[in-house]
């Protein structure tokens, strides 16, 4: 149900620390620091997915390409595939290393509120959780310990999660995987019929039953991976396009913020106009800084013991 009063994000509208203006994505309290997650679920899932890339590059290179007596054949599938599979390493490196949009813990402190210099009958809300200010669209990740905001939901693949920081590494990481394993399927199939045609001992530079089961767990791979990201690339696009991430759809909660159009929500996303750059894991988020007086990030006080904090804030 919507509250009957003023909601916190009336309250980010006019905390600069806590939302800047004109901030094309908002790049809230972004750092120089790593941001990793210690989750030992998520880092094997990690590490699985970079292995199985690794496998699906030795069996494109040693298997299908170094073998063919066309050398334009195999520099140019070569070149082709591997730079895909650069870009979707790079994608989910960022993915997983860049702060997803993670509110500061234990900012609920009365000095914090007031120096937001919010009006009489405002309401701001703290997770019990992490004791922070929990702005509109935030929700807690009980895996990263923290309020994300416009958390879409917690990849354990990318060992992170989804939120308002990330989202464009991690459609970009889906949209790699789903272009390499289509190469990959492509590939498999014009070497079957070249092997079918010609000497099984001389289209590979490994045995006949190694090539095929090579080639079988080449196909299985890349069915899987096809099917998934091509599943999670079109719910992602359809979540920025309908500005409702995945969670919020989940929980059937009613929008109590201002939608923007689909494609005001895909520049907001990808980090500005349409682009070259839009394809780039390597090109930050672009933000513009307010000129205002930043609000202090981690001020010192006493965390308030209600979860719901209505202004002006009772005398101590």
């Amino acid at each position: 149900m919507r509250s009957p009063v003023p909601r916190f994000r009336d309250v980010e509208r006019q905390a600069s620390g806590l939302q800047p203006a004109q901030c094309l994505p908002p790049c809230h309290e972004r750092q120089n620091n790593m941001w990793f997650i210690r989750d030992a679920c998520g880092i094997i899932c990690a590490i699985i997915t970079w292995l199985l890339v690794v496998f699906a590059e030795v069996v494109v290179l040693f298997v299908m390409l170094i073998p063919s007596k066309s050398l334009t054949y195999s520099l140019v599938n070569g070149t082709l595939f591997n730079s895909l599979a650069f870009l979707a390493l790079a994608s989910h490196f960022r993915a997983m290393c860049t702060d997803p949009g993670a509110v500061p813990k234990g900012n609920a402190t009365r000095e914090y509120i007031e120096s937001l210099q919010l009006k009489p009958g405002q309401v701001v809300y703290k997770c019990p959780k992490c004791c922070s200010i929990k702005p509109d669209r935030a929700h807690h990740c009980s895996v990263c310990k923290r309020c994300i905001r416009k958390m879409d939901h917690h990849c354990p693949w990318v060992n992170n999660c989804v939120g308002e920081n990330n989202q464009k590494y991690f459609v970009l990481f889906t949209m790699y995987i789903f272009l390499i394993s289509l190469h990959a399927l492509v590939m498999v199939v014009f070497h079957f019929l070249y092997c079918f045609e010609d000497d099984w001992t001389k289209c590979s530079t490994f045995s006949p039953p190694a090539t095929v089961i090579l080639l079988i767990l080449l196909c299985f791979e890349g069915l899987l991976f096809l099917i998934f990201t091509s599943v999670m690339f079109g719910t992602q696009i359809h979540s920025i396009c309908t500005d409702e991430t995945g969670i919020e759809k989940l929980k059937r909660e009613d929008p109590t913020w201002e939608k923007t159009t689909s494609w005001e929500a895909m520049k907001s996303a990808f980090g500005g106009p349409l682009s070259m750059t839009w394809l780039s894991p390597f090109t930050d988020l672009s933000c513009q800084k307010d000129t205002s007086d930043p609000v202090p990030m981690f001020p010192q006080g006493e965390i308030i013991e209600e979860d719901v904090i209505e202004i002006p804030l009772e005398p101590h």
